[in-house]
């Protein structure tokens, strides 16, 4: 996994690093927690054909600033609001995986109506007491010993071992991602992932527009039941589960994600003009 094939990253004036490459519709891609921008690399170069696609640096995370010790949900989707109002833009598509479907889902229930289709790619909803407990844990050990606390473990849940086996440098270079991050800032947002899996539960059928939710068959922590339980909540949301995967779908099998999201896009034209979006 290299770096974004892009142009020089850009900030903006809140400090957001991202990247922008393509023409056409708005999406923007939000990354899981502990990662940064540079996991979109096969999403971008299949994306930017078609689209003006827009990866970005949560709070806390790669270049971006750090998210306030009492930092809620509704602070990150507050930083895509500023960024898209930085870039001059309406109304976008969303994607977000892990963290990022969290944070997708604040920005839906924030800011709706700059909101064209949100897809939810390997995300939480409703963990078990045995998820609940086991997460708690992992959170601990965060803030007793920083963001290397549980990284080998998780990167053998993400990966399968066929995949860690075969691709080392990447396995690597995420797992560099991970350590390298602000202690603090990793310890804030990793919270809000490990608390907030339930985030505005209660107005999710308040959500009224197109919804892909997007899990692997055999992703212990973004389970299947979980993405079946939410689109329950949510109007118009579609359910697609991708046989013999685990939670890093969009790396291990960026073909599958690749074909569903830009089906997926492929049909925001029909229900807003392009001057709606931008």
């Amino acid at each position: 996994m290299s770096s974004l094939k892009l142009t020089k990253a850009c900030k903006s004036p809140d400090g957001t690093r991202y990247w922008r490459l393509g023409q056409g519709l708005p999406v923007i891609l939000i990354h899981g927690v502990g990662l940064d921008s540079t996991m979109w690399n096969a999403q971008v170069d299949a994306l930017a054909k078609r689209y003006d696609v827009i990866a970005y640096d949560m709070l806390g995370h790669g270049e971006s600033a750090l998210p306030a010790e009492d930092a809620v949900l509704d602070d990150f989707a507050d930083q895509l609001a500023a960024l898209l109002d930085h870039l001059g833009l309406t109304r976008a598509a969303v994607v977000g995986f892990s963290m990022g479907g969290l944070v997708a889902r604040a920005f839906a229930l924030r800011h709706p109506t700059r909101l064209t289709g949100m897809v939810v790619l390997s995300s939480v909803f409703e963990r078990d007491t045995g998820q609940r407990a086991s997460i708690l844990q992992r959170l601990a050990q965060v803030r007793n010993q920083g963001p290397s606390a549980n990284v080998d473990t998780a990167l053998e849940r993400w990966f399968s071992p066929a995949f860690r086996a075969a691709h080392p440098e990447t396995i690597s270079t995420i797992h560099a991602i991970i350590c390298d991050n602000h202690p603090q800032g990793y310890y804030r947002s990793y919270s809000l992932f490990g608390t907030q899996d339930c985030f505005g539960a209660d107005r999710l059928a308040t959500i009224r527009m197109p919804v892909l939710i997007v899990t692997g068959e055999l992703d212990p922590g973004s389970t299947p039941r979980m993405a079946e339980a939410l689109a329950e909540r949510l109007p118009y949301a579609e359910v697609h589960i991708i046989p013999g995967q685990r939670h890093m779908v969009p790396i291990e099998d960026p073909d599958s994600v690749n074909a569903l999201v830009m089906r997926f896009l492929a049909d925001i034209p029909t229900r807003y003009s392009l001057e709606e979006i931008t």
